[in-house]
């Protein structure tokens, strides 16, 4: 599949920043374990790659604007367009040593999301997306959505929050109304890879609440690609603003969403 001169620079970038992960991933079991070393060591990770990310993108674009996770946001010349980027989706996966970690650039303009790449170092999986060009993974597959129609033959993915954040009860409530009428729940730890996940037809869909921008963006954009539907929890509501997603085959969306908000 032929890219847009923009998706080509996004793809050499998350490449790019790919390699440089990959060689510090090899180096994380060497570490000792201590939070202080070991958070300390991904840090340093995560950034070098964010700046590797950032030094590629805005090299070929200078005038659009910035949003990452580890650098914060930046107004660009162009106010119209902005490049979202979390360096290290699976931060916790990364430091464990567990290979299911990812880089995810999305480009905006106006508002949406209109190219998006998801970058898988550890398995050497590339999906992306442009708006109306469809979804594709490593130049050559393109990506469709499951075609499951059935809830109680579905995997569904999502996020179980950790220590010290406040949503479980909510969760909690989510898996009690959606795990007697599937086929199973995954949490990977991961929610760039989840999105990408459903665009491959490996999950019918995912939710979760409190993401943020560079979580979602990239992968918003190629399950819509893929086929799929995307909706904030509430159906008013943008899920790039509002952190909250729902993400489904069309077959399913309906029963999944209604299951989701109760």
């Amino acid at each position: 599949m032929q890219g847009s001169a923009n998706l080509n620079v996004m793809i050499k970038a998350a490449r790019k920043a790919g390699r440089s992960l990959v060689k510090d991933f090899r180096e994380v079991e060497n570490l000792q374990v201590s939070m202080k070393g070991a958070g300390d060591f991904v840090s340093k990770a995560d950034i070098a790659a964010e700046n590797i990310i950032k030094e590629e993108l805005m090299e070929a674009r200078p005038n659009y604007g910035w949003l990452g996770e580890e650098g914060g946001g930046e107004e660009g010349k162009d106010p119209t367009r902005r490049w979202i980027v979390d360096p290290l989706d699976g931060t916790t996966n990364f430091l464990h040593g567990l290979p299911h970690w990812a880089v995810s650039i999305a480009l905006e303009h106006k508002g949406e999301i209109v190219a998006g790449v998801v970058y898988d170092p550890a398995k050497d999986e590339m999906f992306f997306a442009e708006k109306g060009a469809g979804a594709w993974m490593n130049d050559k597959q393109r990506l469709r959505v499951s075609g499951r129609r059935d809830m109680i033959q579905s995997i569904f993915a999502t996020g179980v929050p950790f220590g010290g954040r406040g949503d479980l009860p909510e969760t909690l409530k989510d898996l009690a109304r959606i795990m007697p009428t599937c086929a199973g729940v995954r949490r990977w730890g991961a929610a760039a890879l989840d999105l990408a996940y459903v665009a491959a037809g490996r999950y019918e869909g995912f939710w979760e609440r409190r993401l943020n921008p560079w979580d979602i963006g990239a992968g918003l954009l190629i399950v819509k690609e893929a086929g799929g539907l995307v909706e904030a929890l509430d159906p008013t509501e943008d899920p790039l603003v509002s952190g909250e997603i729902i993400a489904a085959n069309e077959q399913i969306f309906d029963k999944f969403a209604k299951t989701v908000r109760g």
